[in-house]
């Protein structure tokens, strides 16, 4: 139902109502007066209707089946009336009319509005060929991140992954950027789901649902999870933590990452390549292959050079994890290249 429509809807409703109030004149009330009652009893519904309304495609089936109801509803609770009230036949009249008009009025606004929902819920498929607890549904975030296609290379995923055609309209529009970084991020993205799309063992459905009313990509995900009953893959915060809040279940790539980290327990030897110097005193820093920052004492004068050291203790953040080492020159040894490197040159010379 466009704008248009709805507002025709609305001041057609109002003055129907108004008219037949002023016409009936419930509770002896004044022609006016009554006309005023009518009026403001239709602003309430409106104003009711407003908020309970969720704006989706619109479906003649939704719309038909809530006016049926509505008008069904306002039959019986008529006859009702006019059962309790035998000495007020008019009064019982205009809230027959009342009830009439207004619950097929809503009947009609809401149940078109919720008719593909509906529709969905009824035969337990919102999607078709959806199984709706294996599918997942990618956020923007995690398709510019690039490692959902290795993961599900590896199979560790099943089922169907959802890419709603907002998600896929925002990683377009970054695609289309003026700002190289936002430009090459997003062509990156549209490469990753095409790569995700060639597995033979996965499924990539691009699904029309929308949220009109919702204006954050992040709450429409939220929207949707929870129609479809499926799960969100994403590496966002914020996302994951709103998510939580409306009891929708969220895969986070971060928390996979750092559960995947390698443990590392205090006393233990480790090779580390010192990269820079860091902010404490003859302090050096390296990283691990999987981002771990890891900071080295006595290790400033070593920068480039690949060391044995020894860990001191492990220190779980928000962020991840960091390891504190220690650098003994007595006791551990110094090499000029990384390991690797000299994997490679053992390689070529052979």
């Amino acid at each position: 139902m466009s704008f248009v429509d709805l507002i025709l809807l609305r001041i057609l409703f109002l003055v129907l109502l108004a008219s037949a109030s002023a016409y009936l004149r419930p509770f002896q009330l004044t022609p006016l007066f009554a006309a005023l009652v009518g009026a403001g009893l239709g602003l309430m519904m409106i104003f009711l209707e407003r908020r309970t309304l969720s704006v989706s495609p619109t479906r003649a089936f939704g719309a038909a089946l809530g006016g049926l109801l509505g008008i069904i509803a306002a039959f019986f609770s008529g006859r009702i009336l006019y059962q309790a009230m035998p000495s007020s036949p008019d009064t019982a009249g205009f809230l027959e009319i009342v009830l009439l008009l207004g619950l097929g009025y809503m009947g009609i606004v809401v149940g078109s509005a919720k008719g593909g929902q509906l529709n969905g819920i009824a035969f337990k498929e919102p999607v078709a060929g959806i199984s709706m607890g294996a599918a997942k549904i990618l956020d923007t975030s995690v398709i510019i991140d690039g490692r959902i296609a290795d993961i599900a290379e590896t199979s560790f995923l099943e089922g169907t992954l959802i890419l709603p055609q907002f998600v896929l309209k925002e990683l377009q529009t970054v695609a289309d950027s003026a700002d190289s970084l936002k430009r090459n991020r997003g062509r990156r993205g549209l490469d990753i789901l095409q790569q995700i799309q060639k597995m033979p063992h996965f499924r990539v459905e691009i699904v029309e649902q929308d949220f009109p009313h919702v204006k954050e990509v992040d709450l429409k995900l939220i929207e949707l999870a929870k129609l479809l009953g499926s799960k969100i893959v994403t590496n966002d915060f914020n996302l994951n933590k709103v998510a939580q809040l409306h009891g929708v279940v969220v895969l986070n790539i971060n928390e996979l990452a750092n559960a995947l980290k390698p443990v590392v327990l205090p006393g233990e030897f480790m090779r580390v390549f010192i990269l820079k110097e860091g902010k404490e005193h003859n302090q050096g820093v390296a990283y691990l292959d999987d981002g771990t920052m890891v900071v080295v004492d006595n290790a400033r004068r070593l920068i480039s050079k690949t060391i044995e050291i020894s860990v001191t203790s492990v220190l779980q953040t928000t962020a991840g994890k960091m390891i504190f080492g220690k650098f003994d020159d007595r006791v551990h040894s110094v090499m000029e290249k990384p390991p690797m490197e000299k994997m490679r040159e053992q390689a070529a010379a052979g």
